[in-house]
């Protein structure tokens, strides 16, 4: 099933295997059995140290699970892990043959130290590339913690299954059977729900204590996104020891799939660019904390950070980058019925909804940009507006009016996702001209209405306007003494990668000044 350029990549990331890995294949029938075993054939094939074995335990035909010297790992797949989940089951192996679990520690420590037993279950389609994020972060927590196990289930193999569960969106997944979170997650918001149900005991006391000097940051940037690396880079090379916390690396940009509007990068994708990004904070040696979040500041002459993990950080200066998510509608039926029916994401959740009826919300460049997206695979998609017209570039509303499967509805105010007990059953809107209040029959509702700012967290710290926005000044100082803020977090206009970058470096070289005038 593999190529042979694919083989030799994956043999060689096999070389650095050092315990002998085990591919328990359960019986059962299945259509797909004899291709999986011709794909696991060719994973063993590339290395002395890998074996398949057949288990007598009776399952449905497609389900495997990883071994350590002959010991469950906790980590488990139903399905064929090619596409996108292919370097889950790579890094799996990786992992479970000894390699460096590439998860902040503080999480790692607090996970392993759970009691309860933990049975997660990732519904993924092969094609989300947000799928993989939350099946290598449960299998890491497999990996650390004997009491959790974690199966990802191809959802395409068990149509059946999915409709049981009444899973609309993916990654849906379910702990010990019950629902767990839906939709894209970083291991930082794993960890949080786990948080809210489960008492994680905390590290040990001197993890969480500075004790000397060194220990103490001259700048913490806050945040991974452009603006955020920027800030470090510009930072690191003035010589100042500079940190980078953040609960995803790349920020928003990590979920963009094109990108042409960079000044001498014609074309990139987000992936890419976070790549990129993520290699310049490398060769500039600055440190990451990857998957956590910030709870609080303190302020004074040096600033405390404390961390989800029970970690404290020490640090001179801040550059708060957190950029910003999602704007929700605040709607009666979205938040309960995200992943069964409602969804943000219409590149992961489209395929779900092939041949329905679907709504748009939003009329500027992302919610037109995901009706086009989605015309393609749904039967029809309705694009809802606010405002008296849609906002797009023109280019796209070209388009828009060239697809015969859209219909547009302006000046319309979303008022309710109509439901039933299971999933999403149409949309009401409220005629802004007419005030008269209809519904339409729909299967999805796609909510593309725009960001808001992350910055909740320092909300009772520094000063921000009535949209929740950072109030900075021409360079990137806010009203505390040594805290600065960039990017989409602030009150500076126009949230473009390129203005993120220019006040990143900004934030950066008035860090770099206060810090001069402090010593």
């Amino acid at each position: 099933m593999l190529d042979e350029t694919t083989k030799e990549q994956v043999k060689q990331y096999f070389e650095r295997i050092q315990n002998p890995i085990n591919i328990r294949l359960f019986s059962g029938d299945h259509e797909k059995r004899e291709e999986l075993i011709d794909f696991l054939n060719d994973i063993v094939s590339l290395s002395s140290k890998i074996s398949l074995e057949h288990s007598e335990d009776k399952n449905d035909g497609l389900r495997f699970s990883i071994l350590s010297e002959g010991k469950p790992t906790g980590i488990e797949f139903s399905g064929i892990p090619m596409g996108h989940e292919f370097t889950s089951l790579i890094l799996a192996i990786l992992q479970s043959g000894g390699n460096p679990i590439k998860l902040e520690e503080g999480i790692l420590s607090a996970v392993s130290k759970l009691k309860e037993n933990l049975h997660f279950e990732t519904f993924i389609s092969l094609d989300c590339h947000n799928c993989p994020e939350v099946v290598q972060t449960l299998n890491s927590f497999a990996l650390v913690n004997p009491s959790i196990s974690h199966n990802m289930i191809d959802g395409a193999m068990y149509p059946d299954l999915v409709k049981e569960k009444n899973i609309q969106g993916v990654p849906a997944v379910f702990l010990n059977g019950k629902r767990f979170l839906s939709g894209k997650a970083e291991a930082s918001v794993i960890f949080d729900k786990l948080l809210e149900l489960y008492s994680v005991p905390e590290t040990k006391e001197e993890n969480s204590k500075i004790s000397n000097p060194s220990d103490i940051y001259d700048v913490t940037v806050i945040g991974g996104g452009p603006s955020g690396v920027t800030a470090a880079v510009y930072s690191a090379r003035k010589g100042l020891k500079t940190l980078v916390i953040a609960d995803r690396l790349g920020g928003q940009v990590k979920d963009t799939l094109g990108i042409e509007n960079i000044i001498s990068i014609p074309y990139t994708t987000g992936p890419e660019l976070t790549h990129v990004l993520s290699e310049q904070l490398d060769n500039n040696q600055i440190r990451k904390k990857e998957n956590v979040r910030v709870l609080k500041i303190e302020s004074g002459d040096f600033k405390t950070i404390h961390l989800n993990t029970g970690e404290r950080i020490v640090t001179k200066t801040v550059i708060l980058s957190t950029g910003a998510k999602w704007r929700e509608l605040n709607v009666p039926g979205e938040k309960e019925f995200v992943g069964k029916g409602v969804a943000y994401c219409p590149h992961c959740d489209g395929p779900f909804f092939k041949d329905k009826d679907v709504a748009v919300v939003g009329g500027g460049n992302s919610g037109v940009e995901a009706a086009l997206d989605l015309s393609g695979i749904v039967k029809s998609v309705t694009l809802i507006e606010f405002g008296d017209k849609l906002n797009a570039d023109k280019v796209l509303l070209d388009k828009v009016a060239q697809s015969p499967n859209i219909k547009t509805l302006v000046k319309a105010q979303t008022m309710e996702i109509q439901t039933n007990t299971e999933k999403v059953t149409g949309l009401t809107y409220k005629d802004r001209s007419s005030e008269q209040r209809e519904t339409i029959p729909l299967d999805g509702v796609f909510v593309q209405i725009g960001l808001v700012p992350n910055s909740s967290f320092v909300k009772d710290l520094v000063a921000t306007n009535r949209f929740g926005e950072i109030l900075v000044d021409e360079k990137c100082k806010t009203n505390v003494d040594g805290i600065f803020a960039c990017g989409d977090v602030t009150n500076t206009p126009y949230k473009q990668i390129i203005i993120a970058m220019g006040e990143g470096a900004k934030a950066a070289i008035s860090a770099f000044e206060y810090l001069l005038h402090a010593a």
